[in-house]
């Protein structure tokens, strides 16, 4: 039986001296072992082969009974690691906060495990008839939220 935390050494070996950080390593029950890596420029699929065969040669045979799946953390889905964050400030996300509320704005700032989205919303404003679109900074807490995506635009 492989073991995730063994897996996980391993990777971080191959991840020092790269740009590349490690998003999640699971090991699924159909005997699969799915690692996600990533990079503010996006993951090449030469990388991930590379990183493949150092798995490889690392667990040798008690590979033999796994599937082993390398590749980058999916466009579009949750982030699951405080660099992804990093790597997104200045880009269109959506958070849907602990009660369920989406928004969706611009990633300003990340400091820990804390983030800032700048999102417009409509507010009265004294002297106005109308409401008027203003941009409004929300803090959140990456531990208090249900997630945070990347939204892909095609503008």
């Amino acid at each position: 039986m492989i073991d995730k935390n063994a897996v996980k050494t391993i990777v971080e070996e191959w991840l020092e001296g790269n740009e590349y950080f490690l998003v999640d390593v699971s090991i699924e029950p159909d005997n699969r072992i799915v690692v996600e890596i990533d990079h503010a420029d996006g993951v090449w699929i030469e990388d991930c082969a590379e990183l493949s065969r150092h798995l490889q040669e690392r667990l040798g045979a008690e590979l033999d009974d796994y599937e082993l799946e390398v590749g980058s953390a999916g466009i579009g889905q949750p982030f699951k690691v405080a660099q992804q964050y990093a790597i997104h400030v200045g880009k269109d996300v959506e958070v849907m906060d602990a009660g369920g509320k989406k928004v969706q704005g611009v990633l300003k700032s990340v400091d820990g495990s804390s983030f800032v989205v700048t999102v417009r919303e409509k507010q009265r404003v004294e002297g106005k008839k109308r409401p008027v679109i203003v941009d409004v900074d929300k803090a959140f807490d990456m531990d208090n939220v249900k997630y945070t995506k990347y939204l892909l635009s095609f503008k």
